[in-house]
């Protein structure tokens, strides 16, 4: 099975499945004499984990990493660095009755139509639960780049939108809510959003705002590994996720060339950041800020017509313990993404100079 890792020269690989002993992963190319601090890299899986409040799944996991190799002392040696999380709280069981049905908009039917054979319990490899990994090694990039600040954030439940300018917000304030919204009256609204939609058995989309502060100017490679593609490809990459924008967006594509250029201050700045900290796919030095659309959850605990093994349409109802709302979670997996992919440009810079 291809496609399991990420990053050229701070590369990840991970493994395991979601009702598996564990998933873990290998952190390849980490440069030696990092001093790591464990307890910043718990608190982000913290972060991430499930059963932290009462509009996430309530699958209750510690999350806790375990790491096998190359640490020692607290320092990063140079050498792979090996780690797992054990799966401490599978309920198999409620998975029994998807074994022989395609879970609508689920990878289900394209799992076993490529590999003739699928993991049913909680998706197996398909699982969000694999993003754990992600953040492991996201949160070790975020140490490597102790000067640049990641900070995302809910921007949208549903129809609900976050209209103030991130220039305008207290990224303190992420943690002080647990849809993850840094303006309390529209976490709110959020929140009672969500808690509406999981009371009908059902589930809701969203957006993730996330800011990069302090990027250093040079960071990205010409035509085809851009920094924003590069970006955009580490978020796609994420479950759920449907779309991807950054700087103007698709906004920009309604303007005209003499608003949207961002014109030149005496010290290389612009007076605006239309272009969201990226010219040329090569960071300018301006904030970098991007969105990402992640759909409703598709298991929902509503009746539904679906298709099974046998190419039956046949009627199935969704079981278990799942997100009404998978934004709130996905903060720290948006952040971990862009940290791995500036972590990467960041070492490739130092190989140039």
């Amino acid at each position: 099975m291809a496609g399991n890792s990420f990053g050229k020269i701070f590369k990840l690989s991970t493994f395991g499945e979601s009702h598996g002993i564990a998933i873990g992963g290998v952190i390849d190319g980490c440069p030696a004499g990092l001093k790591l601090d464990l307890d910043a890299i718990q608190a982000e899986m913290d972060r991430r984990k499930p059963g932290q409040s009462d509009i996430v799944t309530q699958r209750k996991e510690p999350d806790s990493v375990e790491f096998l190799s190359g640490i020692f002392e607290g320092q990063t040696t140079g050498t792979p660095i090996g780690f797992i999380i054990r799966n401490t709280n599978q309920k198999s069981k409620d998975y029994s009755h998807i074994k022989d049905v395609y879970r609508p908009s689920h990878a289900d039917y394209t799992y076993e139509k490529k590999y003739g054979v699928r993991d049913y319990r909680g998706g197996g490899r398909s699982s969000a639960r694999e993003t754990a990994c992600r953040v492991v090694a996201g949160a070790i990039a975020k140490q490597l780049l102790s000067t640049i600040k990641i900070n995302a954030y809910t921007s949208s439940v549903g129809d609900l939108f976050l209209e103030k300018p991130y220039q305008d917000l207290d990224f303190s304030k992420i943690e002080s809510n647990s849809v993850r919204c840094p303006d309390e009256t529209t976490a709110e609204q959020m929140i009672s959003k969500i808690k509406a939609i999981r009371k009908e058995g059902d589930t809701i989309g969203g957006t993730v705002t996330c800011v990069l502060q302090n990027v250093p100017i040079g960071l990205g490679e010409p035509v085809f590994d851009k920094l924003h593609a590069d970006l955009g490809k580490a978020m796609l990459s994420i479950n759920a996720v449907k779309g991807f924008e950054y700087g103007s967006g698709f906004c920009g594509a309604k303007m005209k060339g003499s608003e949207h250029n961002d014109l030149f201050n005496e010290d290389g700045t612009t007076t605006t950041n239309l272009s969201g900290g990226i010219q040329g796919g090569i960071s300018n030095g301006m904030d970098i800020y991007f969105r990402v659309a992640f759909k409703p959850v598709a298991t929902i605990i509503q009746k539904q017509e679906t298709l099974n093994s046998s190419g039956d349409l046949v009627e199935m109802q969704g079981k278990g313990r799942h997100d009404p709302c998978v934004v709130p979670r996905a903060i720290p997996i948006v952040e971990a993404m862009a940290a791995l992919v500036l972590a990467d440009f960041y070492l490739l810079n130092k190989l140039y100079n």
